[in-house]
């Protein structure tokens, strides 16, 4: 039986929601992977998401299409973010590479290219590890 990390690890994208200081929710869908019991993303680190997160680490989570549409009867799970370092920042990076193939190559080569440019010549990334703020139950969208 597939657990609630497992669907959404699965998953192309998420939806990870913020919430600003006045408590209003901002949804963004990300590209993520999976590593041990935590979901991983990279994000620009001068992001609206990021300035967010220092607020508040708490997010929702939820599959959803590159456009962050989420279906009425897909999951939402509660979570929180903390801020990766470089190396990890990096790895998290190879692992998004890995799961997205050519396409997450390229991705990140566009991305690369405009963090430098936004950064006056410096790569900018920032990582993230999403860890559920519950154990991962099994549900029953597995068919079983």
């Amino acid at each position: 039986m597939a657990t609630t990390l497992d669907i959404l690890a699965a998953a192309k994208y998420i939806s990870l929601t913020t919430f600003r200081t006045d408590g209003s929710p901002v949804a963004t869908p990300v590209w993520l992977a999976r590593q041990g019991d935590a979901l991983v993303v990279v994000t620009d680190p001068g992001s609206g998401k990021v300035k967010r997160l220092r607020n508040n680490p708490s997010v929702l989570i939820s599959p959803c299409d590159m456009r962050g549409r989420v279906k009425a009867e897909a999951i939402s799970v509660p979570a929180i973010v903390a801020f990766q370092d470089e190396a990890q920042t990096k790895q998290t990076l190879d692992l998004i590479s890995r799961k997205y193939g050519l396409m997450g190559r390229i991705i990140s080569w566009m991305n690369e290219r405009r963090a430098r440019k936004a950064a006056g010549g410096t790569l900018s990334h920032q990582g993230l590890t999403v860890s559920l703020t519950a154990p991962p139950e099994p549900t029953a969208t597995d068919g079983g």
